[in-house]
């Protein structure tokens, strides 16, 4: 198997109240509404959008990515009302391992309400039927309790502290790493 098998033409998928798809630069005001909020960004590795160019980088470096058939993510769309209202998927895969790590980002404005535990559900069975993995990782900085949650929900366990395992934003953090195992899908 190719990564360019599996995500040279990424999929749309679609859950009960969701459309994931391929980002575009139409997405970009929506991007920006949430990606230039500091709680949305305070956890993540990215720094909180300024301007425009921040954004439209951004949704520049996806669309290349899905051009050159890379490891990608989808933008997660609200089927009521057609809003991109956040981001999900993989950031890299070892093959060889089968083994991969997602991530994800939400608005503000939709916290608390399932929606990325519904994506990641999704993600994660994308992962197992299509991507033929056996091991799923995602990882998050201590005091992300909504990310703890969302990984805890649907079914992935947690591994430990790896200590100052990233250097993002100036400084060194702690993340929890969690996982989920083909066996345990």
């Amino acid at each position: 198997m190719k990564i360019e098998d599996v995500f040279g033409d990424l999929p749309k998928i679609e859950t009960k109240r969701l459309i994931l798809r391929k980002m575009n630069l139409n997405d970009a005001q929506d991007l920006y509404e949430y990606a230039s909020d500091a709680e949305v960004t305070r956890y993540v590795t990215w720094d909180t959008h300024k301007s425009i160019e921040d954004y439209r980088n951004f949704l520049k470096s996806v669309i290349q990515r899905y051009e050159k058939k890379e490891v990608s993510g989808w933008g997660v769309v609200l089927k009521e009302n057609k809003k991109f209202i956040g981001t999900c998927g993989y950031m890299w895969w070892h093959i060889g391992c089968a083994r991969a790590e997602m991530g994800y980002a939400l608005s503000r404005k939709y916290w608390d309400k399932g929606l990325m535990t519904e994506t990641v559900k999704e993600i994660i069975k994308f992962g197992f039927e299509k991507m033929k993995l056996n091991r799923i990782e995602a990882r998050c900085m201590i005091g992300n309790i909504a990310s703890e949650k969302v990984m805890e929900k649907v079914g992935m366990t947690f591994e430990g502290i790896m200590r100052e395992q990233m250097y993002a934003k100036g400084v060194f953090s702690d993340l929890k790493m969690y996982s989920i195992l083909r066996r345990e899908y």
